[in-house]
């Protein structure tokens, strides 16, 4: 099959190489994202492959239907960036990576916690400088705090026993609670306690209708003050706006981000020599108890290669005529989620 790759990132081309060795298809690799203004590049491309940051919207839909396309391979689990109703229309399918890594996302929401608690950012800076001063640095034992876990899928799972193993009491919000969560020690709980009762809250839950600024001002205000709140999940399930207000409050003690709702024009690029116009990013980015990293969670070795693996299988599974129902996205995928 011929597949264009969209949004091409240096790191992952070896380990889609790799998986394609057996497979065969013709690759043929794009930098640049998947847009309208980019989507006739398909053209005569039977496959697309597409990465959390590419627009696969209605109109773009449209034009990789005319263009010959069929099959649309996600290199992601979350297809947010898919209107699914529209590639149901068009029978266009498409295919995700359900799982690729969760010890990977689990392990850094975990990283953000350590570095925001300890505060090693500020103290990396302060070395550098030769200021060996420790007044700001204090932080908490995490054995014996409460840890609130917002989705408690594959990933939520893998957190909740890293935490359980720190001596974390841990809170469960899901709407189809997890039965491995529950017999290790989770006590599940609603939304409104597990605010109230969380010194650190992780949110690992689908960007969904329902899910879309799930973290507004109402469920800020309910938290405890003090609060670490850490997301690796989407951006959008925070109210940014809404975050930047708490800050500024001072009720929230701490706020660790892999994730960003308007990442689009942000993430997986080098502005370093740019003006950044996001006037929201850029006032976040200001607070010193706020540490942002740019979609990196995934970013392991383990995690590359079985995304790399399942996107070349489900190109290979399309053109076999026999793709695995647990990879395909359809309409019966967008469920309402805590």
């Amino acid at each position: 099959m011929r597949a264009a790759i969209f949004s091409t990132h240096p790191y992952e081309v070896p380990f889609l190489d790799r998986a394609n060795e057996e497979a065969g298809h013709d690759l043929t690799y794009l930098q640049t994202s998947l847009s309208e203004s980019t989507a006739q590049l398909a053209e005569g491309f039977e496959g697309v492959a597409l990465f959390v940051g590419d627009d696969a919207s209605a109109e773009v839909l449209r034009t990789l239907h005319e263009g010959g396309t069929r099959v649309i391979a996600l290199r992601s689990a979350g297809f947010n960036h898919v209107d699914i109703e529209e590639a149901d229309r068009l029978d266009l399918t498409v295919l995700r990576v359900p799982a690729y890594s969760p010890h990977a996302v689990a392990e850094h929401a975990l990283a953000l916690m350590m570095v925001l608690n300890r505060k090693l950012h500020r103290a990396y800076n302060r070395t550098r400088e030769q200021n060996f001063e420790l007044s700001g640095l204090m932080g908490f034992d995490m054995n014996g705090k409460t840890a609130g876990i917002i989705g408690t899928g594959k990933i939520g799972e893998v957190l909740c026993r890293i935490l359980r193993g720190f001596g974390c009491t841990v809170l469960g919000s899901d709407p189809e609670p997890n039965p491995v969560c529950e017999k290790m020690g989770v006590e599940y709980v609603e939304l409104d306690e597990l605010y109230a009762r969380s010194d650190i809250i992780s949110l690992h839950c689908p960007l969904t209708p329902q899910t879309h600024h799930l973290i507004n001002a109402k469920a800020l205000a309910a938290m405890r003050p003090g609060v670490m709140l850490i997301n690796t999940s989407r951006g959008a399930v925070i109210d940014t706006r809404a975050l930047i207000d708490a800050l500024k409050k001072g009720t929230i003690g701490s706020v660790g981000l892999d994730v960003y709702e308007e990442e689009g024009d942000l993430f997986f690029h080098d502005l370093s020599d740019r003006v950044i116009h996001d006037d929201v990013f850029v006032r976040l980015i200001t607070f010193p108890n706020v540490l942002i990293t740019a979609h990196q969670a995934f970013l392991t070795r383990e995690a590359c290669t079985a995304i790399a693996e399942t996107t070349i299988g489900n190109l290979s599974d399309f053109a076999a005529d026999s793709v695995r129902p647990e990879n395909t996205v359809t309409k019966r995928l967008i469920a309402p989620t805590a």
